[in-house]
């Protein structure tokens, strides 16, 4: 028996619960055909269905749209639908698939390289020709990292390059934003352009940012200090911003100007203020990773005599490699993807998925295309959904719940899923990096350190989608997307879904509602994920 391509013999326990959930589907769509089974119930509803119900029908929720289902890990039998094929906005459950087919069709040992390479000929201490700083989309390198390259060049004799410094970014496309993102976030830095050529300016591995931070002056009325990381990157500050009496309103900020790579400093911080950081993104990604480079080879005494940096050269094949960066491996690099929500982790991942596929420069057609493939592989109806970024930051995305909680079942199969479900965040687990989207949900609950799942966030749109078990011991998959609602936040909602079938024993149909104030979510702000937000609130 095969399905999409696939040898269901070499995967019995993907066979067993499509089986399950195929001759289970059939008999709810019969008793729906003549009125016996309510819409929404599952095969399984005993108590879950009123319980889910009441949760679900939460005023908050009213007018706009919700789509859940839960099964059974073990079988993939559903327990409970709700609207289950209704197509929302699943804002950043968009990179459950992502993810999953990077882990797919990359492989989990997926690397990103960035090499230095010399296009010409070497004599004693003098390249005759030009440095090529070659990238392929990761997302995750560091100014120490550019430091250490240039510290290469330097080890490799290199002392003095006749030629110019060219970034090659060849391997990714032009395009630089995703489909139909919101023009009000290009400087907010979840909204960074993407290079195959770029750089990170913290360990949260934020690429195509800068961090500004701006402390008070030491006077009334005085400019404030304003201190760029990196500090070489070629960015400009026009500090516009006084520092204001003591204990007065804050009213600093600090933007991109548009089209620019200059920051605007305006407004006052108060006196004896605490320092003010903002995470900005930059305007051209390739030449700001490119002028970190160039300042780190000036420091390590390599002296490039024709100092403009050519961009978006394709390195010549014959380049001899001087020194080169690796990333960590595709099966660590997901974890702060995951863990933070990286909106820039999944477009740099979704264009090299298009890079490998078809052998042309990474672009976003090609690496969804490829996401496609590999949901129907895992068996997901793809003519159901709509994907146009890696990210789930467009709101053009659209997924039902369905589709979600049938692709979290036939994963668990893949002989990597265990790295992947370790990338989930975690309820209430206090350390960012373990907890992260979730680290301050759900505590003091039974899905404390037990549910594990994927966050979404954007304006009237949230989901929460993953495994977790219950009170007797059955592992479960749930995905609860809502959309279109006013209220400020639903994230008590979505806890309360999983905060229930963590406390019950589905088996046993023994399921009490768990009422959404008494999940003891943390307030947290509805219109992106809190990790979109700096310094870290999650």
């Amino acid at each position: 028996m095969t399905t999409h391509g696939r040898d269901l013999g070499r995967h019995p326990g993907r066979a067993a619960r499509r089986l399950t959930a195929l001759v289970l589907g059939l008999a709810v769509t019969a008793l729906l055909g003549t009125g016996a089974v309510p819409a929404g119930a599952g095969p399984s509803d005993g108590g879950l269905k009123g319980a889910l119900d009441t949760i679900l029908s939460d005023p908050r929720l009213d007018g706009g749209g919700v789509s859940a289902v839960v099964a059974d890990a073990a079988t993939g039998a559903t327990l409970y639908q709700r609207n289950g094929t209704d197509r929302l906005m699943p804002a950043s459950n968009t990179k459950i698939a992502t993810s999953l087919a990077a882990m797919g069709v990359l492989g989990p040992d997926h690397r990103f390289s960035t090499d230095v390479l010399a296009a010409g000929r070497q004599t004693g201490r003098t390249l005759r020709g030009d440095l090529y700083l070659r990238g392929t989309g990761d997302p995750t390198v560091l100014a120490a990292d550019y430091d250490r390259l240039a510290a290469g060049v330097a080890a490799a004799g290199v002392r003095r390059v006749t030629g110019q410094l060219v970034a090659d970014d060849t391997r990714f496309d032009a395009n630089r934003l995703g489909r139909s993102w919101a023009a009000d976030d290009e400087s907010s830095y979840y909204s960074a352009p993407i290079s195959a050529l770029t750089l990170a300016p913290d360990t949260d591995y934020d690429a195509g940012t800068v961090v500004v931070e701006v402390v008070p002056g030491g006077t009334e009325g005085a400019r404030p200090r304003v201190r760029l990381t990196p500090a070489d990157g070629g960015i400009r500050v026009a500090n516009r911003a006084t520092t204001g009496a003591a204990g007065f309103s804050n009213t600093l900020s600090v933007e991109r100007e548009h089209g620019t790579n200059t920051i605007a400093v305006t407004g006052s911080l108060p006196l004896k203020a605490a320092a003010v950081k903002e995470w900005i993104t930059v305007q051209d990604p390739t030449r700001y990773a490119a002028t970190v480079f160039a300042a780190a080879l000036a420091r390590h005494g390599v002296r490039v005599e024709d100092d403009r940096i050519r961009l978006g050269r394709l390195t010549p094949a014959t380049a001899k490699t001087l020194a080169a960066h690796r990333s960590m491996p595709l099966r660590e690099l997901v974890r702060p993807f995951m863990k933070l929500s990286n909106n820039m982790h999944a477009e740099a991942l979704t264009k090299a998925m298009g890079h490998q596929a078809t052998g042309r420069a990474g672009n976003w057609g090609d690496g969804l295309a490829a996401v496609g493939r590999y949901l129907r592989g895992q068996g997901v109806d793809t003519g159901t959904i709509r994907q146009v970024d890696g990210s789930g930051l467009s709101r053009m995305n659209l997924f039902p719940a369905a589709e979600l909680s049938k692709l979290l079942l036939a994963v668990q199969d893949e002989p990597w899923f265990g790295d992947w479900y370790a990338a989930l965040p975690v309820a209430c687990a206090p350390d960012r990096a373990e907890g992260g989207t979730l680290r301050t949900r759900m505590c003091g609950t039974p899905a404390a350190l037990n549910a594990h799942a994927k966050t979404g966030s954007l304006t009237g749109a949230s989901a929460l989608s993953g495994y977790v078990m219950d009170k007797g011991g059955r592992k479960l998959v749930f995905s609860v997307v809502l959309a279109d609602y006013l209220a400020s936040s639903v994230k008590s909602v979505e806890d309360a879904v999983v905060v229930t079938l963590a406390g019950s024993d589905t088996g046993k149909g023994t399921v009490e509602a768990v009422r959404p104030e008494r999940t003891r979510t943390a307030p947290a702000p509805a219109d992106v994920e809190c990790s979109w937000r700096k310094p870290a609130r999650c």
